[in-house]
């Protein structure tokens, strides 16, 4: 049984230095990727505050395609490129945006959503998945959730 608990008080880069010890912990020794996927965006919605949707979509023969998630319904679909999610899959570059409504070609998956965070995960030099953070406040994420999902996107790249 896993029981991964932060204290209440934990600063932000506190928060995904634990994240990331949980998945390793989790993950490691486990060749499922649906499996792993599934219990990382639980722990995912678990140390990130204010979330209304986290998980990952996968890179399948040129589009992206709906993987494991904590969330309402999803789009099961994205073309390389659009979208936020397309854009950090295409270009291989985290997409911070802190308004979805001003960029450009976003798709709505669930109009609760107001800002997001998507991390590319790269494998042997190819990305074969995003990691997908949505907030229903606008501004939510910032550099250290950046950089915190990316650190949490390079140690599981090879576990999913």
């Amino acid at each position: 049984m896993f029981d991964f608990a932060l204290p209440a008080d934990a600063c932000d880069e506190d928060r995904y230095r634990e994240l990331v010890n949980a998945a390793d912990a989790l993950t490691g020794g486990e060749a499922d990727a649906v499996a792993n996927m599934a219990n990382l965006a639980s722990l995912i919605w678990s140390f990130v505050p204010n979330l209304n949707w986290a998980g990952f979509y996968r890179v399948v023969s040129g589009e992206l395609v709906l993987g494991p998630f904590v969330g309402r319904p999803a789009c099961i679909r994205i073309p390389l490129g659009q979208g936020v999610c397309g854009t950090a899959a295409a270009t291989g570059q985290t997409q911070l945006v802190d308004d979805v409504h001003t960029f450009p070609g976003h798709i709505a998956c669930d109009a609760a959503s107001q800002s997001e965070l998507v991390v590319p995960v790269v494998r042997d030099g190819q990305v074969v998945a995003v990691i997908d953070l949505d907030s229903p406040e606008k501004g939510r994420f910032s550099g250290v959730d950046a950089h915190g999902i990316e650190g949490l996107a390079a140690r599981i790249a090879d576990r999913i």
